[in-house]
């Protein structure tokens, strides 16, 4: 079932269902601070041309930039989740490049939940489909959060 947009909490979830986030467009200025902050200089993240000669369209952002920007997409969707923390990403999949001027949006599923010792914490395993405006699957993977029950 598709979440409607509000905050909602662990006993509001169930497996299967899911939401959408919003856009974000991938500028250079991105992949610039991205790598003053990461140390991540590679040539196909800095130099148009190189890029290019190893068949891209242009430069391309760092797969840690693109997965950071998921999970900001995910805390300003129209969706909440009343989360406590992020537990840690498992299987995430660099599948298709995203270059400065791509538009990247979310479609998230609850994967699987379960409740923890503490009767008002739960975890959510949610399962990210990350696309670009071609609606391209770009990114994948599944992202442990700690919400409140």
């Amino acid at each position: 079932m598709k979440l409607q947009a509000g905050l909602v909490t662990y006993e509001d979830l169930s497996v299967d269902d899911y939401f959408y986030t919003g856009n974000i467009d991938i500028t250079e200025t991105h992949i610039v601070n991205f790598a003053g902050i990461s140390g991540d200089f590679f040539d196909v993240h800095m130099d148009r041309e190189f890029a290019v000669s190893k068949g891209f369209s242009g430069k391309i952002a760092h797969g840690l930039l693109v997965l950071s920007l998921v999970d900001g997409l995910k805390n300003r969707a129209p969706t909440q989740l009343n989360a406590i923390a992020s537990l840690g990403w498992e299987n995430w999949e660099f599948k298709a490049p995203v270059c400065a001027g791509d538009s990247i949006n979310c479609k998230i599923t609850i994967a699987a939940k379960r409740k923890t010792s503490r009767d008002d914490r739960g975890i959510v395993k949610l399962f990210f489909e990350v696309y670009n405006q071609d609606r391209v699957l770009v990114q994948s993977g599944t992202n442990n959060l700690l919400i409140v029950i």
